[in-house]
């Protein structure tokens, strides 16, 4: 498919308006790479196919998270951890390995952990490395490795020694700023929810919901935010209500990515438009990034990212500027991406998603 012009840097950044706006719509910086977004300039005829056929994804999916350079192939190895740093934590794991690294919100000071004790096994507690191990982050070797390389923390202090003694079910533990989640009874799902699903586990007048699709139709979880009954695309499932309310809450400001198909053509300047604000029945709002992914005769294939989290905010933008969204497909929430995943099925987070997912709100 022919491809128009983009207005927006393409980046997937969140930027507040009032900014300077560089590669506005029609100008020749708006035309870029898009490195930083879920769905880059190139793969754009795959996110509209996979628009057109059902399956949305942001064209930044999962599909090669198994492939070549994947792995943690140790200090400077292809999509290993950072140079001089060794293998990442999880880096076995199937989801999560291209998130690359953490992006980390600044965390309430913890207690500090205390001094390593003398190794006998009356001691009260279980040995870091083991701890690490326990939890699949590495094996016990590569995690006294991980620990005398100083990146661990151990209640927000980084630990080198060997011989410090934990309890699991109330130390928080981060490795390369990443927070190991050791709550077993938490649960983290993404769910592709298809058009016509309610966002609810419970529809009183019969129409399908979330727990249609749960295979333990009695597990207690509850949808992240909302997507109204005409939108598609990913919703995460959780039972931790912390991080359930932290991703909701504007402070932290999670960015949100949508592929949004609405008729063309689309006049020179509406992305600088929707980007500098428009003033809506409650209040101005805008979009952090504007991308114009694919054009054909009469349809428009559009990338925006937004951190609000307003009813419908999507659809009354695109109104407000003459286009009304015809179908409507979150991709992207925070540093979770919905990928090549399937419509209408439910997949475990991997390990790193979720602790890529604390880090964004700073747990």
């Amino acid at each position: 498919m022919t491809q128009g012009p983009r207005s927006g840097s393409g980046r997937g950044e969140p930027r507040r308006s009032g900014q300077p706006q560089r590669g506005q719509s029609g100008s020749g910086k708006g035309q870029g790479t898009g490195r930083g977004g879920p769905a880059a300039a190139g793969r754009s005829g795959s996110a509209q196919g996979r628009l057109g056929a059902g399956g949305a994804s942001s064209g930044a999916g999962q599909k090669g998270a198994g492939g070549k350079g994947a792995g943690a192939k140790g200090a400077g190895g292809k999509g290993g951890a950072p140079s001089g740093k060794g293998p990442r934590p999880y880096g076995n794991e199937r989801f999560g390995r291209n998130l690359g690294p953490v992006k980390q919100r600044p965390r309430p000071a913890q207690k500090p952990a205390a001094a390593p004790r003398g190794g006998t096994s009356e001691l009260e507690g279980v040995r870091l490395q083991k701890v690490l191990a326990n939890a699949g982050v590495a094996s016990r070797r590569v995690s006294e490795e991980m620990i005398a390389q100083g990146r661990v923390e151990v209640d927000g202090a980084i630990v080198t020694e060997l011989g410090l003694r934990v309890d699991p079910e109330t130390v928080v533990i981060h490795v390369d700023g990443m927070r190991i989640q050791l709550n077993e009874t938490l649960k983290y799902f993404v769910f592709n929810k298809p058009r016509g699903v309610v966002s609810t586990m419970e529809d009183p007048e019969g129409r399908p919901c979330v727990s249609d699709y749960l295979k333990k139709k009695g597990e207690r979880l509850f949808h992240v935010g909302r997507l109204d009954v005409n939108t598609e695309g990913l919703l995460l499932l959780t039972n931790d209500g912390e991080l359930a309310n932290r991703l909701t809450h504007p402070s932290y400001e999670i960015p949100k990515t949508y592929l949004v198909q609405v008729p063309g053509p689309m006049a020179q300047g509406v992305g600088a438009q929707m980007k500098e604000g428009l003033q809506l029945e409650d209040g101005w709002a805008n979009v952090d990034s504007f991308k114009l992914v694919d054009s054909t005769p009469g349809k428009l294939l559009v990338e925006v990212v937004l951190h609000s989290g307003r009813n419908r905010i999507v659809r009354r933008l695109f109104d407000a500027v003459g286009h009304p969204v015809k179908r409507l497909v979150r991709v992207q929430l925070g540093p979770i991406r919905l990928g090549d995943q399937k419509q209408g099925t439910i997949r475990p987070l991997g390990h790193q998603e979720v602790g890529h997912l604390l880090a964004a709100v700073g747990l």
